[in-house]
Formats: C-alpha cells, structure tokens, sequence
C-alpha cells in the first residue's frame, strides 16, 4: 500500500535541478504523526509546490530565450512551476473533506512540461 503524503514531503520535476518540498497549509482538517495531511488539489505554485531550482526544458519561453541568446546552448532560468491540474491519482479509497488524499506515487504536470513526483511522503502511514 502507498504511504499518505504530508506537509515536508520531498519533491522532484523531471524538468528541474534541485529538489522541492510540498507545504500542506495548517488548516488542512486531519493530520497524520501530527503533520497536516495533503490531499489531490494541494498542487498549486508558490503555496504548495516550491520552485525546483533552475528549470531546463525549452518548453519554458524562458528557457527558450536564454538558450536562442546562447546561440543554442541549453541555459536553464529561475524555476517558476505553472501546476495547472490536480495531483493524480491519489488514495484509491481514503477521502478528507470528500478530496482523495494524496499518497506517494502519484503525480502531476508542470505546463512547461515537467512531471513532478513525491519522492519522499515524510510518513510512514500506509493506504489504501
């Protein structure tokens, strides 16, 4: 069975440099070894998802244009994540507040094309 994920957890983009932390805000209503629990729509940018360092795909207009000015050589830019869509999939069975929770293994987008991951749910609580 997955583990729930809770706030602290580690994140990765396929797209970034540095890892990232998932912040689950304190009025989440249940908590898990006395952390707030995260559920499928704790995915937005800048609240949730922290920034994952320099951001290297040239999918991101940033990117692109410092990577043209290079004359073609890749130049990652300040990652700024654009996360438009819920986390998938979720808790097959386990809801908080009728939102599936989110647990490790699940994944969402980056608009610039990016898959991020939960590579570390910062607890040991097990669901289905």
């Amino acid at each position: 069975m997955p583990r729930l994920v809770v706030n602290g957890a580690k994140l990765e983009c396929s797209e970034g440099t540095a890892p990232s932390t998932l912040t689950v805000l304190p009025q989440s209503p249940a908590d898990a070894t006395e952390l707030p629990v995260a559920t499928v729509l704790d995915h937005k940018p800048m609240v949730n998802i922290a920034p994952f360092g320099m951001c290297k795909t040239q999918t991101n207009p940033q990117v692109a244009a410092a990577t043209t000015a290079a004359q073609g050589v890749l130049t990652p830019q300040p990652c700024v994540p654009v996360i438009p869509a819920p986390w998938s999939a979720g808790a097959a069975k386990v809801t908080l507040q009728e939102l599936k929770v989110l647990t490790e293994g699940s994944t969402c987008m980056c608009q610039w094309g990016g898959t991020v991951e939960i590579t570390d749910p910062a607890n040991s609580v097990e669901v289905e």
